[in-house]
């Protein structure tokens, strides 16, 4: 992490009389559904270990945790594919996007008020029932019928994406008890789980699907994902006071959207994650429709993901040294870039390897940077409101997203694929353009202030 002076550079936000760092955001990415008060971290900065045996296995644990859980998430093509073709030949390809649809909206809307529970009670409620709702939801995933899809959906989309949120959420705030000045290098790491979980599961499934059935296949998964959470369980512990008492008052504030850049930003954010996952849930589908070999097709998937573990954490890297918003508006366009000039041409295995590989490099950056940018543009005491406003807008993009896309491809052929590229393209690409001219605004705000100054 570097050091800051005291000098307002250009990656520097005035908030009120207080200049707030890029490496102040970056530090906060931790506080991303939960808010933890910066005066309760200000209190224990000088103890913060940054480092040593306890506070790594708190970090295992959060890793683990997002292996198990996020990672599950990452890996829904595979599913998607198959509940298309094998157990849910009577739905709708929105339909089975809605299942997927369906975790990320808990998963980010529900972040904000598991983040209050966190404040007051830390991980030792959250953890061990969200891991015995999510083992659950996986148990009774390989009872569900053939063709009967709110079986699924209940048990894959809802219970699913419950347990999720009461585990993702705590997994990233508890990094803040443990992690000051090493912060943004302990997330890039714990957020590097759910990529190899998006490795690791699909091969799982596709190897063991053939071989002892979908059942068997997903209960192998909830055996392992019960294995890493109780690791995490025994590992995630709280170091700061807690509250002892849950308040959802400030779980959220719309009083950013009085300002531009924050505007821009949930604009932005709204676009971006509308679009983002549409490759992971339909790449494979995809690849076998263009004829690519099985024994390529079904790695797709894991490329996408494994290219998204240097995306978690070599642009937090970067954003520390420019600014986050520097670094996101180009990985937003690029990510466009590659959907509409490499995707929507793409006949052949060698282009949709190629896209697989560089979508996943330049898309993985949103995720950590847009909570990186929000710090930089709000007050310290409403950062984690304010945030979860925006949380709240991404939470309905992600809802949205996947099922509208089911529906451009009711029928596998080259025209239903080719609008349904186009759109994730264009709406990635406006959320690039949403964010650039954030960008402007916040460049013109401080040489109109440095001026002033003169």
């Amino acid at each position: 992490m570097s050091q800051h002076t005291r000098v307002v550079s250009e990656t520097d936000t005035v908030v009120g009389s207080e200049i707030l760092t890029t490496t102040d955001a970056e530090k906060k990415c931790a506080d991303i559904v939960t808010g933890i008060s910066e005066s309760r971290l200000d209190d224990h900065i000088d103890e913060c270990p940054d480092g040593g045996k306890r506070a790594w296995l708190v970090i295992l644990g959060s890793y683990l945790a997002l292996f198990a859980t996020f990672g599950v998430v990452n890996a829904y093509g595979v599913f998607q594919s198959y509940y298309q073709t094998d157990l849910l030949t009577s739905a709708s390809a929105s339909t089975i996007s809605l299942i997927g649809s369906i975790q990320l909206f808990l998963l980010y809307g529900l972040g904000p008020v598991i983040g209050r529970v966190f404040d007051a009670y830390g991980c030792n409620i959250l953890l061990p029932v969200g891991t015995f709702i999510t083992v659950l939801s996986l148990m009774l995933l390989s009872l569900c019928q053939h063709n009967q899809t709110y079986q699924f959906f209940l048990c894959h989309g809802v219970l699913f994406g419950l347990g999720n949120a009461l585990v993702f959420s705590p997994a990233l705030a508890i990094i803040a008890h443990w992690f000051s000045r090493r912060r943004a290098f302990a997330i890039g790491i714990v957020a590097s789980g759910s990529s190899l979980g998006g490795i690791i599961f699909p091969l799982i499934l596709q190897r063991l699907i053939p071989a002892i059935g979908f059942g068997w296949a997903v209960r192998v998964i909830a055996f392992l994902t019960l294995i890493c959470l109780t690791v995490s369980c025994m590992t995630m512990r709280s170091r700061l006071p807690l509250r002892k008492r849950v308040s959802l008052r400030d779980a959220v504030d719309f009083g950013g959207f009085r300002h531009l850049s924050y505007c821009l930003a949930g604009i932005g954010a709204f676009l971006n994650f509308y679009a983002l996952f549409i490759p992971y849930f339909y790449i494979e589908i995809y690849a076998d429709y263009q004829g690519v070999p099985a024994n390529l097709s079904n790695y797709m998937l894991v490329l996408l993901n494994a290219m998204g573990i240097p995306a978690r954490i070599l642009p937090g890297l970067l954003a520390d040294r420019f600014g986050p918003l520097r670094i996101l508006v180009p990985s937003t366009f690029l990510s466009g870039l590659m959907v509409l000039c490499l995707w929507l041409p793409s006949r052949g295995a060698i282009p949709i390897t190629l896209f697989s590989a560089l979508y996943g490099l330049f898309s993985g950056a949103s995720v950590s940077l847009l909570p990186a940018y929000i710090a930089t543009i709000s007050p310290v005491e409403k950062y984690g409101a304010r945030l979860g406003s925006i949380w709240m807008i991404v939470a309905v993009a992600t809802l949205a997203g996947t099922p509208t896309a089911g529906t451009f491809v009711k029928t596998l052929d080259k025209d239903h694929f080719m609008h349904l590229i186009a759109f994730t393209g264009v709406l990635i690409t406006l959320a690039g353009s949403a964010f650039g001219i954030a960008l402007y605004h916040d460049w013109r705000r401080k040489e109109t202030k440095s001026e002033m100054g003169k």
